[in-house]
């Protein structure tokens, strides 16, 4: 387990033990992150677990694929470091990461 904290657009910040090997969704979702809907379960086919990585993480977190590009176009607000949780799985090297969630999940 690492901690991993989720922090939505006012400012409230979840932290949670997440699990290594689980997407950060799915931790998201097993902890009750609110925001972090999930619709599609995981399968990167929707938007609803969006979330911006902070520049210290955007390279352990590595780079969206063509599937998710085209999902986040059904986001609000995407920015450079807009991710679906759905497609990052924890490492042990998430220790202490902290990630946002734009407004329009709340």
């Amino acid at each position: 387990m690492v901690t991993v904290t989720y922090i939505e657009h006012d400012g409230t910040e979840h932290a949670i033990d997440a699990e290594v090997g689980k997407s950060l969704m799915q931790n998201a979702v097993d902890n009750m992150v609110p925001g972090i809907d999930a619709d599609c379960g995981g399968g990167c086919a929707c938007a609803t677990c969006h979330v911006f990585i902070p520049e210290q993480w955007r390279e352990l977190t590595g780079e969206r694929n063509p599937m998710e590009n085209s999902m986040l176009q059904l986001a609000d607000r995407v920015q450079d470091n807009s991710r679906l949780s759905c497609q990052i799985d924890v490492s042990e090297g998430f220790e202490g990461m902290s990630v946002h969630m734009p407004e329009s999940q709340h």
